[in-house]
């Protein structure tokens, strides 16, 4: 990838997940915005945009005709998205193994307490394997095993954007269930934050 799709792809990631109401974009409830728009308002022509999609590491973009969006992780307060039209444009997820979720050290006592919340994310994103490529940040401390099978009877139904991130809108406490430690200080504190968390340790 060029620079410049580099820098034109972090831009349309900025604007088609957070920057809608900032730059006046059009944008229906499901992050759809016209191309014709985007382009005005990204500065680049349809062949650059076209490249930006087809060449995105995460592909995090989708391009249908007229039409553009990310994929997913959408803010609530710089777009007029829903978590609803979200929910019904992506598929639900009929996984059984385990989901992860990475994250900081420092949380781990506010998860044990409240769980994984989306904060001004629209949905907590979720890998479902350890070495995924897409549904977790680099350079995360711990990840979290997440059993499904207990998302759903906690009312928290699993879906997965066209470009493979889990998607659930909270993570209960009780819906965690193991605890994976990825860097050396976390390894180091690893019985520590098992239990905060209430783990066991690992048979």
């Amino acid at each position: 990838m060029s620079e410049q799709i580099r820098r034109k792809s972090k831009y349309l990631s900025w604007l088609l997940r957070h920057g809608a109401r900032e730059t006046g974009l059009t944008m229906d409830a499901a992050g759809w915005a016209p191309v014709i728009e985007v382009l005005a308002t990204a500065r680049m022509s349809r062949a650059t945009l076209e490249a930006v999609v087809r060449d995105n590491n995460k592909n995090r973009l989708q391009l249908d005709g007229g039409r553009v969006r990310a994929s997913q992780g959408h803010s609530l307060d710089g777009t007029p998205v829903t978590l609803d039209a979200l929910e019904a444009s992506w598929d639900v997820w009929a996984g059984r193994g385990p989901l992860w979720h990475g994250t900081r050290i420092e949380v781990i006592e506010s998860i044990a307490r409240t769980g994984v919340r989306a904060q001004s994310r629209t949905h907590v994103h979720l890998a479902d394997a350890l070495d995924s490529t897409v549904g977790k940040r680099a350079n995360i401390a711990v990840m979290l095993q997440i059993d499904p099978a207990a998302l759903r009877a906690a009312g928290q139904e699993v879906y997965v954007s066209p470009n493979g991130v889990v998607l659930v809108r909270m993570v209960p406490p009780s819906c965690i269930v193991g605890l994976r430690a990825m860097t050396r200080r976390a390894k180091q504190q690893q019985p520590a934050l098992r239990a905060v968390m209430g783990l066991s340790a690992p048979a």
